[in-house]
């Protein structure tokens, strides 16, 4: 029997440090011209105060972090995932990404594991930005 890939009640996190570079970065890599993510002098006479990261970048930073977790125990997909966007992320600041092993079962036919995750992104003062929810499935193949 394959020893199991993921256990509940496990945690995994790690930190990032945003800049105003990298956000505007991400943001036209992705197709966002919106200049809060963008223009400094725009972005300070809105009520974030500054510039903002991209909910694209907040959720691939999440999304990204499930992918290098459980990449070393074998093939991963994701099956469905979702966020709530809470507050803005100041582009400024490090922050924090975790994730929570909910559920472990059998993925039945397809052999492998289903594996329910809960995760956030907190911003440097501890408040969670985005909340998320996840599925994925932990197997040998694809």
């Amino acid at each position: 029997m394959t020893p199991a890939r993921a256990r509940p009640h496990e945690r995994f996190s790690t930190e990032i440090l945003l800049t105003p570079a990298s956000v505007s970065t991400f943001a036209t890599a992705a197709g966002d011209a919106n200049p809060l993510h963008h223009d400094a002098a725009f972005a300070a006479a809105t009520r974030f105060g500054g510039v903002i990261a991209s909910g694209p970048q907040t959720t691939s930073l999440l999304l990204g972090l499930v992918a290098t977790h459980f990449a070393p125990r074998g093939a991963m997909l994701g099956l469905e995932f979702t966020f709530r966007f809470m507050r803005a992320v100041p582009a400024d600041q490090r922050v924090k990404l975790e994730w929570l092993v909910v559920r472990v079962r059998p993925a039945g036919r397809s052999g492998g594991e289903l594996v329910d995750l809960r995760g956030r992104l907190q911003t440097q003062d501890g408040r969670t930005a985005v909340g998320a929810k996840g599925r994925v499935l932990l197997t040998d193949a694809l």
